[in-house]
Formats: C-alpha cells, sequence, structure tokens
C-alpha cells in the first residue's frame, strides 16, 4: 500500500484512508517528504525541532504517540546520486533516450537501463547492479555491459558463479556479445562444476585454466554458429569483431569450509578485494611491464583465458566489476575508492536499492556502463 508524500508514492499503510500520513506535531508542519535529512526515519524527524517548527505551543508528545510500534518506519528518498570532485559530471544524473524497436534491433530496444540482483547462499551475501552509462544516456544507446548471478554444479560440489561482461564499444552488436557469452559461458562451467570444484581444492591453477579454457571455447563455438546463422547478417556477413566482448567469472564454492576462490579473466575489468579499508587489485598480471591500450575480447580470444586462484577470509568484500567501474576505483584521486570502501566496509551488506544508488557514485571523465558484483561473507 502507498500513499502520496509531494506527488511521491511512500510505501506503508500511512496516507491510506482514514489512516493520514503524520506530518509533525499537531499537523502544523510541512510534509516528511519535504526534509532536506536524508535517510530520515519519521520517529527521528519528530526529533527536529529546526525542520519542523511548531506554528503555536504544544503539549508534549512523544515520539510513540505518533508512529505506532506496529508500523514500519518511512525512509526518505535518496535523490540522484552522490558524485566525487568538486563538480559532478556535465551529464546529467537520470536516464534519456533509448533505442527504438523501429530502429531494427530488438534486443537493444528491450535491454533495460538497469539491471539489479541479489541473494544470500549461506554466510554469502551477493549484491550486482549493471548500469548504463551516462555517455550511452546521453546518445540514446543501450547498455552494453551484462552480468550473472547464478549456482552451478551438484551440492557435493557446489559453486556460486558471478560474472560480468563488457561489451567493447565500438563493436555493433557487443551488447549481444556480452549477454550471450555470459550466460553460455555459466551454462559449459556448470557442465565442468565438479571438475572445477576438485581442481580448485587441490589449487590446480594449471587444470583449472585448461578447464575454463575449454568451457568458453565451447561457448564461443556455439555462439559463433548461432550468430552466423542470424538474419541480421543476411546483408552483413558475420564478423567475430561485431559481437567483440570482455569476460570475468569468479567462482566461490558454498561450502563455508573451502576458503579459495578462482577468477577466469579475458580483457580488462576484473577483481579487487576489499582488506582492511583498501581496495586491493586482484587481477592477474601478464604485462610484463609494457604498455599496452589492447584489451584481448570473445569470441576471438578464446584461448586467452586466465586463471587466478585467491583465499580469502570471512570480513573480506570481493567486487567483481566491469572497467566502467573498476578505472575509477583506482584513479590517482582515491575519493571513490575511499567512499566505496566506507559504504561497502561494514560487515552486514547494504539493501539492494542502496547498493544501487552506492554503485551509481559519479565521478568525472568516468561516463562508461558500469557493472559490479560484491561478495561479502560472515564470520562462523
Amino acid at each position: 500500500m502507498s500513499g502520496p508524500v509531494n506527488g511521491e508514492d511512500v510505501h506503508g499503510s500511512y496516507g491510506e484512508p482514514g489512516h493520514p500520513l503524520p506530518t509533525g506535531p499537531g499537523d502544523s508542519a510541512a510534509p516528511f517528504g519535504d526534509l532536506l535529512y536524508q535517510g530520515t526515519t519519521v520517529e527521528e524527524a519528530t526529533r527536529l525541532p529546526a525542520a519542523i517548527p511548531p506554528t503555536a505551543p504544544l503539549a508534549p508528545q512523544s515520539a510513540e504517540s505518533l508512529v505506532p510500534s506496529c508500523e514500519p518506519t518511512i525512509e526518505l528518498r535518496r535523490g540522484v546520486p552522490a558524485h566525487v570532485g568538486t563538480r559532478p559530471p556535465t551529464y546529467p544524473p537520470y536516464p534519456l533516450g533509448r533505442p527504438s524497436l523501429r530502429d531494427g534491433d530488438p534486443f537493444a530496444a528491450l535491454a533495460p537501463v538497469v539491471r539489479l540482483d541479489g541473494s544470500q547462499f549461506g554466510r554469502l551475501t551477493v549484491r550486482a547492479a549493471s548500469v548504463r552509462g551516462d555517455s550511452h544516456s546521453w546518445e540514446g544507446g543501450c547498455r552494453q555491459d551484462a552480468m550473472v548471478v547464478t549456482r552451478i554444479g551438484p551440492p557435493e560440489a557446489e559453486l556460486l558463479l558471478l560474472a560480468v561482461a563488457d561489451g567493447v564499444g565500438s563493436a555493433r552488436y557487443s551488447h549481444i556479445g556480452s549477454d550471450r557469452i555470459s550466460q553460455v559461458a555459466a551454462m559449459h562451467l556448470d557442465r565442468e562444476a565438479e571438475n572445477i570444484h576438485a581442481a580448485l581444492g587441490a589449487r590446480d591453477a594449471s587444470e583449472l585454466r585448461a578447464l575454463a579454457s575449454k568451457a568458453v571455447a565451447l561457448a564461443a563455438a556455439e555462439l559463433r554458429n548461432q550468430w552466423a546463422a542470424s538474419p541480421r547478417h543476411q546483408s552483413r556477413p558475420y564478423a567475430d569483431a561485431d559481437y567483440a566482448t570482455t569476460l570475468h567469472v569468479l567462482l566461490i564454492p558454498t561450502d563455508p569450509g573451502i576458503c579459495d576462490r578462482v577468477l577466469f579473466s579475458v580483457g580488462d575489468g576484473g577483481l579487487f578485494v576489499l582488506r582492511d579499508g583498501h581496495w586491493e587489485n586482484g587481477n592477474p598480471d601478464d604485462s610484463e611491464g609494457l604498455l599496452d591500450t589492447r584489451t584481448e575480447a570473445l569470441p576471438h580470444a578464446y584461448r586467452s583465458v586466465k586463471a587466478t586462484l585467491l583465499h580469502t577470509v570471512p570480513g573480506e568484500v570481493l567486487l567483481l566489476g566491469t572497467d566502467g567501474f573498476t578505472n575509477p576505483l583506482t584513479q590517482k584521486d582515491p575519493e571513490f575508492a575511499r567512499r566505496l570502501a566506507d559504504a561497502w566496509g561494514e560487515p552486514k551488506a547494504p539493501s539492494l536499492s542502496d547498493f544501487l544508488w552506492q554503485a551509481q557514485t559519479r565521478a568525472k571523465s568516468y561516463d562508461d556502463d558500469r557493472t559490479v558484483i560484491c561478495v561479502w561473507e560472515e564470520g562462523v
């Protein structure tokens, strides 16, 4: 149920006929929807005399008399996402145009600008968000990032699978490539789940890489065949480059007794670990000191899968992201990284809506699509 406050819907029983939304002592103040105290509850608002000035002396009233104990408190809306730096980005902070079905690309026209996901698996809590970037929003394009949150394998060898994929901006159908490769790779990894679980228990990095390479190669071959036969290529020959996308897959055993994890990677973006309030890069480093701005991309680079083993302990937060998120996380100015470390360094994971709002924290010059998945593990 909901009732309007200044044109906004506030969930709860307040505002329903016969049960009006309280607006302050004696109902003489402005509605709580006008307060500037972000995240303030109704109970807290009754103790803010500067924000709710009475028009006449009133008999003392307790907060309990205004907010029945059986009713939930009401949280105020957060507003636009926060930004780091002295000035906000030039792009507006809200969704703009989008593709039309008449443009001839149904996938792009029907793709949502935001995807939000999450769940709890025993002591593991997951939050995931994929958001269209400011530049794509301004241009009216679609989100080219994709993500997957699922479980694979039998109960005795079960793994939590988290995947992010970033379609290459210049590739015509990279939004299709990122979405499909993340899903089809997950299905092929599911067929290898028991072998992956055993190799992870043995900490056999070479076997893990072989298993991942096999699954990704099969996924790429399957999709290549599908895409080549697609009607969209009747007038435009199929090319791998049209579907170019990165892919990162993090596998975590759901067995709380196993603290080893494995990351499979193709391309930029990847994994960070929040330890003692600081983000540590968990990505494989094969650069050997050479600067290379190119990135490997699927389906072409199916032989380039890297496997990285890592050991974590409860209290550490794992972050898997596309470069739209990991790039500002590593910028020279630490404000973005510090803000997210403060928000996500708590033992308890945020709500889905809070996580989305935090993941949308803006930084000037970083306008790409951003996808981020975080994992919290409770202690014993």
